[in-house]
């Protein structure tokens, strides 16, 4: 069975970023897939810093996340942005998971995975630009991301009371990224 982990670049309380990864991740069981929706507050990181690492190791935190991402076949990821970036947040969890310990191949954590990328955001353009960078990143280290991806604009305004999203045609847009992702993930194993 195809295994996908889903999070969000957001460590907020009722977090935009948070409820939309969730909506993809629906998508994404609807298609088969066994998917594993965690919050990145709940794996406490300090600031990367070479000399913390080289002084007391990687903290157990960041092994659990990398972990996490290792046991996966593809992720889901939803990021606020912040001055037209991803969140620091996010960044950080993927720096810690970047590193390696003992033999372990190189970027073990994300060689031959596959992404689908998503953002909310308050502003008009939906954290689009944000985006940019997030792919760009994942692509540098390896992971390889689908063409879709979903930006949802005016965010405070675009979730109903349950989570899903008001117009009908976004949330569609996005259970539809977990299903692709699924379905592309699927493929491949059955090729394996």
């Amino acid at each position: 069975m195809v295994k996908i982990l889903a999070f969000s670049g957001s460590a907020r309380k009722n977090s935009y970023n948070q409820k939309l990864v969730e909506i993809a991740a629906d998508g994404a069981r609807r298609a088969g897939a066994e998917v594993s929706l965690i919050n990145l507050a709940d794996f406490e990181m300090p600031i990367f810093n070479e000399d913390l690492e080289k002084k007391e190791g990687m903290p157990g935190s960041a092994r659990d996340f990398k972990s996490l991402l290792i046991a996966h076949d593809g992720f889901l990821i939803a990021s606020p942005e912040y001055n037209s970036a991803f969140s620091p947040l996010l960044k950080n969890a993927i720096d810690w998971a970047s590193r390696r310990e003992g033999d372990e191949l190189p970027l073990l954590a994300y060689r031959g995975k596959l992404a689908a990328i998503m953002s909310a955001s308050p502003g008009a353009l939906g954290g689009l630009r944000g985006l940019v960078f997030l792919r760009l990143l994942l692509s540098n280290i390896g992971v390889t991301v689908q063409s879709g991806q979903q930006a949802i604009a005016n965010a405070a305004k675009a979730f109903n009371h349950d989570g899903s999203l008001v117009d009908s045609a976004q949330q569609d847009a996005v259970i539809e990224l977990g299903v692709n992702l699924a379905r592309t993930l699927a493929k491949l194993k059955s090729t394996e």
